[in-house]
This record gives structure tokens, sequence and C-alpha cells, in this order.
């Protein structure tokens, strides 16, 4: 009996721990669906090749990602190992469009750039 009341005090305990007006952070909402066609899949020595060097690479657990810099959008590239080698899951460009994850007149400028500088 005394170990009931033990541990309804502990909960009442906790239960005021939970003040009123504690702010709650929601999370962002997912990025829009959409990848370009022929990206995902593509192994990070093809990207690299197309694209140039990434101006930021970042590796966080089991992901790579590569971000791609213009004067007028970013593009990010999310690699995963795919076998041997990294490979693109996802890509996204800020800005981007309502329906899509990428904008392609973005990752075209950025590949224009890159044949431009080769």
């Amino acid at each position: 009996m005394r170990s009931r009341a033990f541990f309804a005090v502990v909960l009442l305990a906790l239960a005021g721990c939970a003040a009123p007006g504690t702010r709650q952070v929601s999370l962002p909402s997912a990025p829009p669906p959409g990848e370009p066609g022929n990206l995902p899949g593509m192994e990070a020595s093809r990207v690299k090749l197309a694209f140039g060097a990434p101006a930021f690479v970042r590796k966080d657990g089991a992901a790579e990602i590569w971000r791609y810099d213009s004067a007028k959008c970013k593009a990010f590239f999310f690699f995963y190992q795919n076998g041997n080698a990294l490979a693109v899951r996802h890509v996204e460009t800020l800005p981007h469009g309502a329906n899509q994850a990428a904008d392609s007149s973005c990752l075209d400028a950025l590949l224009a750039r890159a044949r431009a500088v080769s």
C-alpha cells in the first residue's frame, strides 16, 4: 500500500513539472515531393563530374550532404551508401516550387556554370 502511495506522489510531482505555458516547438513540414528524374541513384563521382566540386560537404550519420551555390539558388544533394559507392537519394533546392523539392532551373544553372568553368 505504501508503494502505491509513493508512486502516486511521484506521478503528481512529475505532472507538476509540465508547467502551463510551456512552449512547444513543432518540427518544420517535410519538403514537397518531386525528385529530378535523372539524379536519384546517381553515384557521387558522376555528380562531381557534372556539377564540379561542392561548396560545402557535411557528413551526418549515414548521410553525406553536398551543397552547390549560385547567385540565385542553392542545391542540396543527399547521398547514402549504395553498394560500394555513395549515391544520390534526394535532391532539394532553395528556393523551390510549391510542388517540387528541387527546381530544375536552379539545377540547370548550376550545370551550365560547371560546364563554363571546365
